[in-house]
């Protein structure tokens, strides 16, 4: 099994869930799609999803819900088979 990171299209600040108080895209030990979203980089109050662009399972968040982001970052970590 591999580890894949999970990169920010784009810097900003990311969210886990699509708006305040609403559960989460996703949660560590859900299994993901290639086209599974993950969360959503704001910047300039445009949302960008942010796909986990690998099938397995989502292992861990690395940035906490909130936190500024920079391009390219990674988010999170996938275990893909």
């Amino acid at each position: 099994m591999s580890e894949h990171n999970v990169l920010t299209p784009l810097p900003g600040t990311f969210y886990r869930s699509p708006s305040p108080g609403a559960p989460a895209f996703v949660k560590e030990g859900d299994v993901v799609t290639v086209e599974t979203v993950i969360g959503v980089v704001e910047l300039m109050k445009q949302f960008t999803e942010v796909l986990a662009g690998v099938a397995g399972t989502l292992s861990a968040f690395v940035v906490d819900d909130g936190d500024a982001v920079d391009s390219d970052q990674p988010v999170a970590t996938v275990a893909a088979p």
